[in-house]
């Protein structure tokens, strides 16, 4: 699917101190194509310098690829308050790297996207890995913090992508089966 007026790129960021993960698909709201996806493992020997290399990396991503829309996990609140501290702040880093560019950015709970992806709000991580796979056709695994990238990615576009970004999504009522490309 080429990008043009019915379809629109979009590139899923799940954000990570250790790990950021990233997928990138084009849709038109109804179906979904593969475009790239990959990980970036996280480097520099302060914390400020590993936020600067997110945002550099995802600078990189972003300008490669041209997405028009962005899309990324919310922050779960944990027990453990330093890590979810610092992946506020890789997600900060990350919401920077775009922003800057003056592309939309929506936000998910990683709930929402489970739902959306896989049916099942309380999915496990290789069940969004499979259905990832299985909903853009890839035939090769996908690694787990990019999976979620896609994952991410389609969230966004099955969720009333051509909304204005940057509102909540609509509230889903009852129980689906996943989605269906």
């Amino acid at each position: 699917m080429s990008q043009s007026r019915s379809s629109i790129r979009v590139l899923g960021i799940d954000p990570g101190s250790v790990i950021t993960g990233y997928g990138i698909i084009e849709s038109n709201g109804a179906r979904s194509v593969y475009v790239a996806h990959g990980h970036i493992r996280v480097k520099g020997a302060t914390f400020a310098e590993r936020l600067g290399h997110i945002h550099a990396a995802l600078s990189d991503v972003i300008d490669e690829y041209q997405p028009a829309q962005v899309a990324i996990e919310q922050v779960f609140v944990s027990n453990n308050a330093m890590s979810a501290l610092k992946l506020g702040q890789a997600r900060g880093a990350a919401i920077t790297a775009v922003v800057s560019r003056d592309i939309p950015v929506s936000e998910y709970a990683a709930r929402s996207v489970k739902q959306v992806v896989t049916g099942s709000g309380n999915s496990d991580k290789q069940q969004v890995q499979i259905m990832v796979k299985s909903l853009l056709g890839l035939n090769r695994p996908v690694q787990v913090d990019a999976a979620d990238g896609l994952a991410i990615a389609i969230c966004h576009a099955h969720s009333g992508l051509y909304r204005k970004a940057g509102t909540p999504a609509p509230r889903r009522r009852g129980r689906g089966r996943g989605l269906r490309l």
